[in-house]
């Protein structure tokens, strides 16, 4: 099985990757960022179709 980059998944495969990560591991975005090592550029632009919500922690579709 090749690993994978998570910038080379899909937008949908890695919002559920994220979200979990999130949920389970990383505080906040800052943190989740350092753990996937990405730019937050460069996720944002990945998951355009998803907004990030600090309060709960969590991308949303829009």
């Amino acid at each position: 099985m090749e690993i994978r980059h998570p910038s080379q998944l899909s937008p949908e495969i890695l919002v559920g990757i994220v979200n979990e990560k999130l949920r389970l591991q990383c505080p906040d975005k800052a943190s989740l960022l350092y753990e996937l090592g990405m730019q937050e550029a460069e996720l944002d632009a990945k998951l355009a179709g998803f907004d990030y919500n600090p309060i709960i922690n969590q991308y949303r579709s829009r």
